[in-house]
């Protein structure tokens, strides 16, 4: 990962050993401290980089992104104003750099993240699939996770990218509409929209691959 170079501030004492204070850091990198700003890029960039590789679905575009979105964080830390945290503010920036990506392939045909969508959870009426048998029972968990990734990246990219930052990423719902510039409650629906495409999605998944075992058998 890149480092940058810059005009070196003194040093405060750092955070207690495994805590990770962000503000302390950013506070840094505001006043020229570069090595501060690295700091920010190694703890944060395997979770842009996983972020970005979900939105794009292509680790070259990915790594680009990771870089230009550091990149820009960098140039424009200075109009960091600090309301919210520099981790959704990061996010934010990579995921209009990543939808860029597949704006330019223009082969993705994309619902833009501030297109509205219905936010009444009452609207989605499509049956959710059951499961006859325990996948867990059928399948390691590398093959779990491959299957799970090939039903996400599945996903629109609007829905995929709501489901990585609450179920992946783990943000909060206010995180992720700040981080995406949507409302909460559209949060909420295409989070809800997600999951059931991703459940209808995974029973197909599991269908076939159980019809493939059996072909061979």
């Amino acid at each position: 990962m890149m480092r940058y170079d810059g005009g070196m501030a003194a040093m405060d004492p750092a955070p207690p050993a495994g805590a990770f204070d962000e503000s302390v850091f950013v506070a840094r990198a505001r006043q020229g401290d570069a090595e501060a700003f690295n700091e920010l890029v190694t703890h944060y960039e395997r979770k842009i980089f996983r972020l970005a590789k979900h939105i794009t679905q292509n680790d070259e575009d990915a790594e680009d992104v990771l870089q230009d979105a550091f990149l820009k964080a960098y140039e424009h830390l200075p109009d960091f104003q600090g309301q919210s945290k520099f981790y959704t503010w990061i996010v934010r920036i990579a995921v209009n750099e990543s939808l860029m990506k597949l704006r330019k392939r223009k082969s993705d045909r994309t619902v833009p993240l501030d297109e509205p969508l219905e936010t009444g959870e009452d609207t989605v009426i499509r049956e959710i699939a059951v499961w006859d048998d325990d996948p867990e029972r059928k399948y390691s968990r590398e093959e779990l996770a491959n299957i799970l990734d090939e039903a996400v990246q599945g996903l629109r990219p609007a829905f995929r990218t709501v489901f990585v930052l609450r179920d992946i990423e783990e943000l909060s719902t206010e995180e992720t509409a700040e981080a995406l510039g949507i409302s909460i409650p559209a949060v909420k629906s295409r989070l809800l929209r997600a999951r059931l495409q991703l459940r209808e999605k995974l029973t197909r998944l599991f269908k076939r691959k159980g019809d493939d075992v059996f072909a061979y058998m």
